[in-house]
């Protein structure tokens, strides 16, 4: 007998297409709902609009750390959902194939998954965060480029101060520009233009060149009379503000995992620092390691009681594993200030975790009739009867003697 069979092809692709589907609508409900609040940043702090892309580019990583997992217990819960509504898999159960073996194909997806989640949460996830952390330092530092409102006096240096009357071609053309420049000297530049456009510097990057076009330059120089300048066109420079350098790669989110386990077994380093680093290795792990037990968990909640098209499994399994990753931030946390040692609150959890999803598992892979929540469904089925029942109006009766009706009447 073959190692995969024609039912383990089938199985895969009951398993792959939900999978990639709840994969990616997670992941893009979790991108649009910060791609608003970058949107919002960026156009405070007079950024391009390309930053958000990037930044968000940046965050797909920790994203989908969460979204691989659910997307793998959904996609396993929903093709076994599948084959118990549709009777199939109580033929592939007649001819000899136990939940073990149907749960061939699902394991060897489960650790290809496991692999890849592996190498995100610990090497290209701290990178990413490292990346997205820079750029919003450059956004809010002005490194991505001076921020100048329209319509509005923007303060450069301390020694000029510029208003722009009207922007067009995305910024490439100004209108009414005015500019008032402080010399150390004591000579004070009035300039009026009226159009002009930012430049590169080739010989200074910490400067730009503003181009003026049909303007007007009073110079004011104290003790002296004032002079009035007329011009066609006019190079004003315009010193960029000193940007400090952003700082190295650190902390227990930037950290790959080779960099936490040296810094938790250092001796050299401080008990809080190690202790930072020990809890945050763990938790990446036991997030890791629960997804082997997604394909138990996903099995054990797809199949509803018998004449029934129950979907309470669907929500019961998004819930535990949003209420279980919630539970190893918390961990996490309490483990970072030394309140625990990483391994009661990170690992307690996972074996609590496991031992209800072999519980639940055992119930209806080996138990006759067994269900795993068949005391949720039971309420559930009543919940249901008694909101359907209250929301049922009884069709109103026509006689069919309408005369007689209202003799009576």
């Amino acid at each position: 007998m073959p190692f995969i069979t024609a039912t383990d092809r089938y199985i895969f692709r009951l398993v792959i297409v939900p999978m990639l589907g709840v994969f990616v609508i997670a992941a893009s409900l979790l991108m649009l709902d910060k791609m608003l609040s970058l949107f919002e940043v960026v156009s405070t702090q007079g950024g391009p609009v390309g930053i958000v892309f990037q930044m968000l580019l940046n965050l797909i990583p920790e994203y989908a750390s969460l979204a691989i997992p659910l997307g793998l217990l959904l996609g396993i819960l929903l093709a076994f959902r599948k084959l118990a509504t549709s009777s199939e898999l109580d033929v592939m159960r007649a001819v000899g194939w136990s939940y073990t073996r149907l749960l061939r194909v699902p394991y060897l997806i489960t650790v290809a998954m496991v692999l890849l989640n592996f190498a995100i949460v610990g090497y290209l996830q701290p990178i990413s965060r490292y990346s997205y952390e820079r750029l919003q330092y450059e956004l809010k530092s002005g490194a991505l480029g001076a921020s100048i409102k329209v319509g509005e006096f923007t303060t450069l240096e301390d020694r000029m101060a510029l208003k722009i009357e009207a922007s067009e071609d995305n910024g490439k053309r100004l209108m009414g520009i005015f500019a008032r420049v402080s010399e150390k000297s004591g000579q004070v530049l009035a300039i009026s233009a009226r159009e002009g456009q930012f430049l590169a510097n080739q010989d200074n990057r910490n400067t730009i060149i503003m181009r003026l076009n049909d303007g007007t330059i009073i110079q004011t120089t104290p003790g002296k009379t004032p002079r009035v300048l007329s011009f066609t066109q006019h190079d004003l420079p315009i010193d960029l503000p000193a940007i400090e350098r952003f700082r190295q790669r650190g902390g227990d989110r930037e950290y790959i995992l080779p960099e936490l386990l040296k810094i938790g077994w250092s001796k050299e380093a401080p008990k809080a620092e190690r202790t930072s680093s020990l809890a945050s290795f763990n938790y990446r792990m036991v997030e890791v390691v629960m997804m082997l037990m997604m394909p138990l968990l996903g099995v054990a909640l797809a199949i509803p009681p018998k004449r029934s098209t129950s979907a309470l499994g669907v929500f019961v399994s998004i819930v535990m594993v949003v209420a279980y990753h919630k539970v190893n931030q918390y961990g996490q946390s309490v483990a970072m200030i030394g309140k625990f040692d990483p391994w009661v609150p990170l690992w307690g959890p996972f074996v609590i975790f496991s031992a209800l999803i072999l519980w639940m598992y055992y119930r209806v892979a080996y138990v006759p009739g067994g269900q795993a929540i068949g005391a949720l469904e039971s309420v559930f089925a009543k919940i249901s009867k008694f909101v359907t029942k209250l929301f049922r109006r009884e069709p109103r009766r026509v006689s069919e003697h309408p005369a007689e009706d209202a003799h009576d009447a």
